[in-house]
């Protein structure tokens, strides 16, 4: 098996290296051959894999391909950890990749437009694309199929370099340029404390190996350090809580979440690929994965939880009041990334996983379909002026509907079963802050609902295009689009009753992560009820249902019965949807103290340090000083003799003097 999982993780890197180096010579239709199949045949094995260990037939892999280094008993190794939640990881982002691939032939088919003709940037944009995206889910793959801390932080830091390149790829729009580097400097700051807790890690535990590291986990679990002189502090609470400080970059966590929605300035395919199944779940792959860690420290998991818990509800109300049909999408991913985040921190590392498996196929599905949308509009992505596209575009509907109920949480579909997992685990946990996360979580079901048919509705309903050309033009795109959208939508509504029992009532994660019975959460809502027969027997029993329901009865008669109302409430509650509309000032507080207190401090050295310390005095004054003491000496050179005649005395005298003296 470990010659099948070097194809897996090497076939897009393979790709990649082909499309980026000699996209030139293969042309366009090669780079998409080349990345797409690569790509597709890490989906086939990663799903065969999946399958032994459905089946049994697969064992679990734990080992080292390559030992890079050996110092002082330290190993540095790229190694392969393969087990059952490495394998849903895996078919998760190579399936959902290989849609993206397939989609972007159609969504980048016209690239060239996006480019001045001078531009050299312009030249094979379409294979460099490819290349990218590419590279992109090589570097996921291996972050996901890590067995090591240093192998997933060269996974970690990959995936953030590549989206870095994805986002501004584009880089003639200033826009696209701010938005991927205001992506690369948040992602450092959390990465700054994930690797600080990897140091944490090397240092107390002597490995980087998951294996040994979660095996000395219990012995230091007693472990206490001072980081401030005279101020204890649990060692895995300070490990548990810097790693974290990394999933909240990668994964988009107040307060470090501002990146996400600016990352629509990247083409629409790598919208969806960072916010449906690659990067921004990261973060949650590698807390679930660090569950005996976690499950050592409750402070470290109620940090998680509350972080979880404010970004779920806070991040879905910007939501409500966005016009750019990707930010709003964008919103959703924030607001179900802090649903994952609360799974988690209840130790319902299960409910989470499980939903950052739903969500990957719909989220992949609501953007391309949002694209989809976008070329029909010839690329204007603002939904006050779309409406009645039902009629023009079928298939990007119904797809659309489908993945809208997904993720509300309708019965039956996949998001249902997940979401309910995760808000029911809550309602089951004592640890702190759960009280205050169950609240948000409840109320986020209202929110996701009224954004998301607001959006639907606004989109796919009412009179038509306010731009007549729009109307004219607008059709169905081509089946390169819709397909991947029939796809991912097939997985949007049935994935979750068909995986639910096994992932969440079953032991499907049993072995590949660790839960402590006193915080088993799953195991009391399992109680209650035992299988995803009886979640859709009782889901009209439950609040959330009811909730979701309101959210979109309260969208359809606000946006299709009183669209009048919207202007209405939105004058009535101006402050709000104010506080709203500037994301809590989250940006502007940034901008000023960060931003602007970083470029006060290169002021004042550029002004003080620079131009007047090194060049005004040192330079400039050595200059200065040599220019006066020549000018002292050219006084003295006057060309008289009888001047040099008396200085001749003068010395004369001086030196009797001084001769007498001694």
């Amino acid at each position: 098996m470990e010659n099948i999982y070097l194809i897996i993780a090497l076939s897009p890197l393979v790709g990649a290296i082909i499309a980026g180096f000699w996209g030139g010579q293969i042309g366009r239709a090669g780079a998409h051959w080349v990345t797409s199949t690569g790509v597709g045949i890490s989906a086939v094995l990663s799903l065969y894999v999946l399958y032994g260990f459905i089946t049994g037939t697969n064992q679990v892999f734990n080992g080292a391909v390559y030992t890079w280094m050996v110092s002082d008993g330290l190993r540095m190794e790229v190694g392969f950890l393969v087990d059952n939640l490495t394998a849903v990881m895996m078919s998760v982002v190579t399936f959902v990749s290989f849609c993206i691939h397939i989609y972007t032939i159609g969504y980048m088919a016209h690239d060239e437009e996006n480019w001045p003709s001078e531009s050299l940037a312009g030249k094979n944009s379409y294979q460099r694309f490819f290349s990218y995206i590419s590279l992109f889910t090589f570097s996921m793959l291996m972050l996901v199929m890590s067995n090591n801390f240093l192998q997933l932080f060269f996974g970690w830091e990959a995936v953030g370099l590549v989206s870095y390149l994805l986002i501004g790829f584009w880089s003639v729009r200033p826009t696209a340029i701010f938005a991927n580097l205001k992506a690369f400097l948040v992602n450092r700051v959390g990465d700054f404390g994930f690797i600080l807790g990897i140091a944490a890690v090397a240092m107390y535990a002597n490995s980087l190996d998951y294996a040994e590291v979660f095996k000395a986990a219990p012995g230091l679990a007693g472990t206490q350090i001072e980081i401030f002189q005279g101020t204890s502090w649990s060692l895995m609470s300070v490990i548990g809580i810097l790693l974290f400080v990394g999933a909240m970059g990668k994964s988009a966590q107040v307060p470090l979440h501002v990146w996400l929605p600016d990352s629509m300035e990247g083409p629409t395919p790598i919208s969806a690929l960072i916010h449906a199944a690659t990067m921004v779940t990261a973060g949650v792959f590698m807390v679930a994965r660090m569950s005996p860690i976690y499950e050592l420290s409750e402070t470290a998991l109620s940090f998680v939880l509350f972080i979880g818990a404010t970004t779920a509800l806070f991040t879905g109300l910007i939501g409500i009041v966005q016009n750019d049909i990707k930010r709003v999408v964008a919103y959703s991913t924030l607001s179900q990334l802090g649903y994952m985040m609360v799974a988690l921190g209840v130790s319902a590392y299960a409910a989470g996983i499980f939903h950052l498996m739903t969500h990957a196929f719909f989220k992949a599905l609501l953007f391309l379909a949002a694209g989809s949308v976008i070329i029909g509009m010839h690329h204007d992505q603002d939904i006050r002026n779309m409406g009645g596209v039902k009629k023009y575009m079928p298939i990007t509907y119904w797809t659309s509907l489908l993945g809208s109920l997904a993720l509300i949480g309708f019965p039956g579909f996949a998001g249902f079963f997940s979401k309910d997992a995760i808000i029911e685990a809550v309602h089951h946990s004592n640890i702190a802050w759960s009280g205050y996360a169950y609240f948000m979580v409840v109320v986020g079901v209202f929110v996701t609902a009224l954004y998301s048919f607001r959006m639907f509705f606004l989109v796919f309903h009412g009179e038509g295009p306010r731009d007549e050309h729009a109307k004219d033009h607008l059709h169905e795109s081509p089946k390169v689009v819709t397909v991947p959208l029939i796809l991912l939508a097939i997985p949007s509504v049935f994935i979750g009753y068909f995986t639910v029992d096994a992932m969440i009532f079953g032991d499907w994660f049993a072995g590949a992560i660790h839960v402590l019975p006193e915080h088993d959460t799953l195991a009391a809502l399992g109680k209650t009820v035992d299988s995803g027969n009886g979640m859709l027997g009782h889901f009209y029993a439950t609040l959330p249902f009811y909730l979701a329901m309101a959210g979109l009865g309260v969208a359809w008669y606000i946006y299709m019965k009183q669209p009048d109302l919207a202007d209405k409430i939105k004058g009535m509650f101006a402050p709000v949807y104010n506080l709203l509309d500037k994301k809590y000032f989250f940006d502007e507080i940034y901008q000023a103290v960060f931003a602007g207190g970083s470029r006060g401090i290169g002021r004042f050295f550029w002004q003080k340090g620079d131009a007047k310390l090194i060049d005004e005095i040192i330079i400039n004054g050595s200059a200065n000083n040599i220019g006066r003491f020549a000018g002292l000496v050219r006084n003295i050179q006057t060309g008289y003799l009888f001047h040099y005649a008396i200085a001749m005395i003068l010395g004369l005298l001086l030196l009797l003097t001084w001769f007498v003296i001694i």
